[in-house]
């Protein structure tokens, strides 16, 4: 009987001790389990700041906003002008190019105050359109005076306006600003690729 009861106990100490060892087991893999989501959360914090905005590109997409409002004017200044030429509704077309020359040179205020320096050839870019949006604003503003002066006396003949110095001054201007658009068009088309932006011909800007 001591025997059988000695067995019984040793029985006993080891059905405690695999218990332990069970629990202990247990425990170990809901450690290992709740580790697992502080390891996994590395890779998604490395995935946010991949994800984070690209600088270059929020200005490029600013700077496509601005460039959207830029040919606003165009189509009232081409009817302007061509109303000087032909002598018709000249008080509406020395305002319209007026305001026209004031949008344009809104345009140049808006542009100083973007940050484009992520851009590549932001320098060139700003120049060239800075340097378009001014001499189309000169432009505008000779071609106004010119409207002035045809609306004077003898400003017309046989329908025809006269060309004053400052229809000259508006064509050189008008000239300058095209070639710098061209030069604005082509820098801006190269960022307008590489982000999926609109691209723009000279004459929309």
């Amino acid at each position: 009987m001591p025997l059988i009861a000695a067995v019984g106990v040793g029985i006993a100490v080891l059905g405690i001790g695999a218990g332990a060892l069970l629990s202990s087991g247990g425990g170990s893999e809901s450690k290992g389990d709740d580790s697992k989501p502080v390891s996994a959360s590395a890779p998604a914090k490395e995935s946010s700041a991949s994800a984070s905005a690209d600088p270059a590109k929020e200005q490029a997409v600013a700077l496509d906003q601005l460039l959207a409002d830029s040919g606003n004017s165009r189509d009232s200044v081409i009817k302007a002008v061509g109303n000087v030429r032909t002598c018709n509704n000249l008080d509406q077309a020395a305002g319209d190019l007026r305001d026209a020359a004031k949008q344009r040179g809104d345009l140049v205020t808006r542009l100083s105050g973007l940050s484009v320096d992520k851009l590549p050839n932001h320098a060139a870019l700003t120049a060239a359109l800075t340097s378009a949006w001014q001499a189309s604003a000169s432009a505008d503003t000779h071609y106004a005076a010119w409207a002035d002066q045809v609306n004077g006396k003898k400003g017309c003949k046989k329908g025809q306006a006269r060309t004053t110095g400052q229809t000259v001054a508006g064509n050189r201007a008008s000239t300058t600003a095209s070639a710098q658009k061209v030069k604005a068009a082509g820098l801006w088309n190269t960022i307008a690729s590489t982000y999926g932006l609109t691209q723009r011909q000279p004459t929309q800007l």
